[in-house]
């Protein structure tokens, strides 16, 4: 993959714009996204936690292409936004799933890497999210640091701060914090 924006990606950004969804995945997130995707091992398996409108999830399978080895399953709460998504031009390895990641997460399995881009998952329930994860494999959080020109309440930035404390700090996880990327990262590889 160059540095060209992929197909599927700009298509997801395009419906963000339409539908006036402010919280897609970070372009540098993105690229990471795609890069460690690119490394799943045969037969793997990907979770994205928070579909949005399709960006991170454009990045994940732009990553895995050509490959069709790999399921994609992406979770998204809103039913409409969701249903949006799902019709547009996907890679038969994606899998959309429609609702509560915490009640889902239990029943879906393990994953070679995760992209937890929800609330419900990384804020509520990260445990769920970490107990999802295959030995050696990959945890991706992003928005760990306040958009330019933005100032996070206290309890918001609180929540981000126990994400950021268990993350860095979990016996399972050997975990970085790389606030100067994209939105704020933090990637945890399961021992």
């Amino acid at each position: 993959m160059n540095h060209e924006t992929p197909e599927l990606v700009g298509a997801a950004v395009e419906r963000a714009r339409a539908a006036g969804f402010a919280y897609s995945c970070d372009p540098a997130v993105g690229r990471l996204l795609a890069a460690l995707a690119a490394g799943v091992p045969e037969g793997g398996r990907v979770l994205e936690i928070g579909t949005g409108t399709g960006v991170g999830v454009a990045w994940l399978a732009s990553g895995l292409l050509p490959r069709s080895d790999v399921t994609v399953t992406t979770v998204e709460r809103d039913a409409e936004r969701a249903a949006l998504v799902a019709s547009a031009g996907w890679p038969a390895f994606v899998d959309f799933r429609v609702g509560d990641a915490l009640e889902l997460l239990p029943g879906l399995g393990t994953y070679d890497l995760i992209f937890a881009d929800a609330e419900g998952g990384k804020q509520v329930g990260l445990e769920l999210t970490i107990a999802a994860l295959n030995p050696r494999g990959v945890l991706v959080v992003d928005d760990m640091v306040p958009a330019p020109g933005v100032v996070w309440d206290q309890e918001f930035a609180g929540r981000q701060d126990t994400v950021r404390r268990t993350l860095l700090g979990h016996d399972r996880l050997v975990a970085v914090d790389m606030p100067g990327h994209g939105s704020g990262v933090i990637v945890a590889t399961a021992r």
